[in-house]
């Protein structure tokens, strides 16, 4: 459900996605669904991979600690990421898995110091504890759906489960089958998709997957459309129709939605919208911000 070549990203004393993002709350089960650099140990920064292209200037392998990261846990570089060829880092998000992680799966026991094994244990358990929260997000998302409704005791039942199993420990998070996991919850997504789009009057294009990269669809009617994977990189949206699109996984680096309309689209995530650009002319689902690279071109 992320987009492809989205990697880490580390603020220095304030939290990234309140800085960069001002991504709004979401939580369930008590747990924040908003990374916190702060509460984290920069579990992004060494957990995750990352290859030399557009969204990052270098290699690092999964495991190893980003060159940038501070022994203080925080970004050298982060007021400069863009510039300095790491706009990967600036999209990505965790969901809030790396205070989960660092905090409570660790008990605040930070992966430079503390016991041996641990560091490994910590680089393993955090990418299945954001995909869980990356579900929690969506599974939230569906509960707050008025036309999702005849699948809203189902949907409590699997958010329920994610947040148990997010709040496993490391030796549980190690042995669980993530993939099995994100199927069960991707069908009562897609039966809340089709429930959502049900209510848009005409016909609705399914372009679930496909390829749309670099295609001109300025001013295209795309309302209740199946966008769901699709890889709209750098493809015209200039003041497309989506409204009531659901959006989940689609690719929008460098898409450019200026003037165009998201209003009700769903399953869009504050990453998407960072890794595209906009104008003030963009209209927003209510539940996400506006990214400040649209305006200030930073």
């Amino acid at each position: 459900m992320t987009p492809p070549g989205a990697g880490p990203a580390r603020a220095g004393r304030r939290p990234l996605f309140r800085m960069l993002n001002g991504m709004r709350e979401r939580e369930t089960g008590g747990a924040a669904l908003r990374g916190d650099c702060e509460s984290c140990f920069g579990l992004c920064c060494v957990a995750l991979p990352f290859r030399r292209s557009a969204d990052f200037a270098v290699d690092k392998d999964a495991g190893t600690p980003c060159g940038n990261l501070g022994e203080d846990n925080r970004c050298g570089i982060h007021t400069r990421l863009r510039s300095e060829g790491f706009t990967g880092c600036t999209v990505y998000d965790c969901f809030g898995a790396g205070q989960r992680v660092s905090q409570v799966t660790f008990g605040g026991q930070d992966w430079r110091t503390g016991p041996p094994g641990q560091a490994r244990r910590m680089v393993e358990a955090f990418p299945v504890v954001r995909q869980l929260h990356e579900l929690l997000w969506y599974l939230t998302e569906a509960l707050t759906l008025p036309a999702a409704r005849p699948v809203h005791a189902d949907l409590r039942r699997l958010l329920a489960e994610t947040e148990r199993l997010a709040a496993g420990t490391p030796e549980e998070l190690a042995a669980l089958d993530v993939a099995a996991h994100r199927q069960r919850v991707n069908v009562l997504l897609l039966r809340t998709s089709e429930l959502m789009r049900a209510g848009t009057r005409g016909k609705k294009k399914n372009r679930r997957g496909a390829d749309l990269m670099g295609a001109r669809l300025k001013g295209a009617d795309l309302r209740g459309a199946d966008l769901r994977g699709a890889y709209l990189i750098a493809a015209d949206l200039t003041g497309a129709d989506l409204r009531g699109a659901d959006l989940i996984g689609a690719d929008l680096r460098d898409a450019d939605l200026t003037d165009a309309d998201l209003t009700g689209a769903f399953f869009l995530t504050q990453p998407q919208l960072t890794a595209a650009r906009g104008s003030t002319g963009t209209t927003l689902p209510a539940s996400l911000s506006r990214p400040a690279h649209w305006t200030t071109g930073l």
